[in-house]
């Protein structure tokens, strides 16, 4: 299996340039099986206001930002996952969705808020699913997910060989730092695809990654400017969750010694 990350800067309210930068970059890496794109891919980052973050979000179906990556996904034979603010109903989500040749396949909506996002999105309410695409399983978190490890313990739970992660980091090195440890305690891949440039008052870090199941690096880029990295995986090693012949990271866990982690702060 072949994944991959496209670092960008998605243009805050202009649809039509975000996606006349990222075609290119997107059939760079069209030999790809799985890409992820960065958080809020179709709207950019910094709103001015609520309002205007609902004018520029849109349903998933059949909106004009998944419509072009399905139909990106039809050509090139590939499945893509890409940050997306996404309205339904009157409630806006900072979503991942996973888009295929036939479509969207699923949607992950980000639970934990960071800073004005508060203002803007509803906190997630679809849990944190795992997604059949062919043999693989795919789960997906989105940006400042990466700071709470049990949503990490609950994708490899549930089976997850590769966390798709868009992001619009802007906390210097952190996650960067941080997200191959994750994938290493779950031993599963990890692809983070972080955004650059500038929005307002907020410079985005880049530094996008591919990590494998022993925390190594696989890929990884610099912390600006577009940048395409790919990576040959191998989810049947992410399968393998021993660390030693008697070691097991799933079936070593000790559940019942963990009821302060289901207690409200």
């Amino acid at each position: 299996m072949k994944v991959g990350f496209i670092q960008c800067r998605p243009r805050l309210g202009d649809l039509d340039a975000t996606l006349e930068s990222l075609g290119p970059l997107i059939r760079k890496a069209a030999d790809a099986d799985l890409l992820v794109l960065p958080e809020l891919c179709n709207s950019g980052y910094a709103f001015p206001s609520r309002e205007q973050a609902r004018l520029w979000s849109e349903e998933i179906g059949d909106g004009p930002f998944v419509s072009y990556l399905a139909g990106l996904c039809r050509e090139h034979d590939l499945h893509i996952v890409s940050g997306i603010n996404e309205r339904a109903g009157e409630s806006l989500y900072n979503s991942a969705v996973l888009v295929g040749p036939d479509g969207w396949v699923g949607v992950y909506r980000k639970l934990h808020l960071f800073r004005t996002e508060k203002d803007v999105f509803t906190p997630g309410d679809l849990g944190l699913p795992v997604f059949r695409v062919g043999p693989w399983r795919i789960g997906m978190l989105v940006c400042f997910d990466w700071i709470f490890p049990e949503a990490w313990r609950v994708l490899a739970l549930e089976g997850a060989d590769v966390i798709c992660h868009p992001c619009n980091l802007v906390l210097p090195g952190l996650a960067q730092r941080a997200v191959p440890i994750h994938g290493l305690v779950n031993r599963v891949y990890v692809v983070t695809a972080n955004r650059t440039g500038r929005e307002g008052s907020l410079t985005f870090t880049g530094s996008s990654l591919i990590s494998g199941p022993t925390g190594d690096l696989l890929s990884e880029a610099p912390s600006s400017g577009d940048h395409v990295g790919l990576a040959e995986i191998d989810p049947a090693l992410a399968r393998d969750k021993k660390v030693t012949d008697r070691n097991d990271v799933l079936l070593d866990r000790r559940p019942g010694e963990y009821a302060a982690l289901c207690r409200p702060s």
